[in-house]
């Protein structure tokens, strides 16, 4: 089971490691330090129940709902842009009192923007309902099936973890208003290329 186990591990963590706006949104708030291990285990846990889905054959909805993949990426532009245009006013604004001394937003805030991060972004359901669902049809096995899906959730939970935790030995580089603009001028434009991504695709 371990070959199976591996290559769910390697697709999954493959699939979730470039750059995106739930990224961005964890990484923020591992500089922060707050509500990290909530957001991800929010983030973790929503992956594996889409990898869980996706191996189950939950993809096959898409076929049924054509027009559902379309819904999402509109959904998930104008989510995607009303964040970009959060972040660049905080750089325009240039004020980080609150956030130099460790504040954030709410822990329910903080998992909401979270969730909608996850779910309203339509790619998530490709990587996760299609592309790891189809790899996985390359195990017959019910036994093979289980240990790619396993490893594949595994990939999820040591790719944000370490993420979030690991973005305090960035916080050093964070300590003036000046890195906190530059990083948000850049989350901003991460998050309209990322909306306009979806409105083209």
């Amino acid at each position: 089971m371990f070959g199976p186990a591996l290559t769910g591990f390697a697709t999954g963590f493959s699939l979730i490691l470039a750059i995106g706006a739930q990224n961005a949104f964890v990484l923020r708030q591992g500089l922060l330090g707050a509500h990290v291990f909530w957001l991800c285990l929010l983030c973790a846990t929503s992956d594996a129940i889409l990898v869980t889905a996706g191996v189950a054959g939950f993809g096959a909805i898409t076929a049924l709902y054509p027009a559902l993949p379309r819904i999402m990426a509109l959904a998930g532009s104008a989510f995607l842009f009303f964040y970009g245009l959060t972040r660049l006013r905080a750089a325009w604004k240039g004020d980080y009192a609150l956030v130099l001394s460790g504040q954030s937003a709410g822990l329910w805030a903080t998992l909401a923007t979270g969730a909608a991060f996850t779910w309203l972004n339509p790619h998530v359901y490709l990587d996760t309902l299609g592309l790891v669902g189809a790899v996985s049809t390359g195990f017959p096995e019910q036994s093979e099936k289980i240990a790619f899906g396993i490893g594949a959730i595994l990939a999820s939970y040591v790719f944000f973890f370490s993420l979030g935790y690991g973005a305090r030995f960035l916080a050093p580089f964070m300590q003036s208003a000046k890195a906190w603009r530059i990083l948000d001028a850049g989350i901003a434009v991460v998050m309209f290329g990322l909306a306009l991504g979806l409105l083209l695709s």
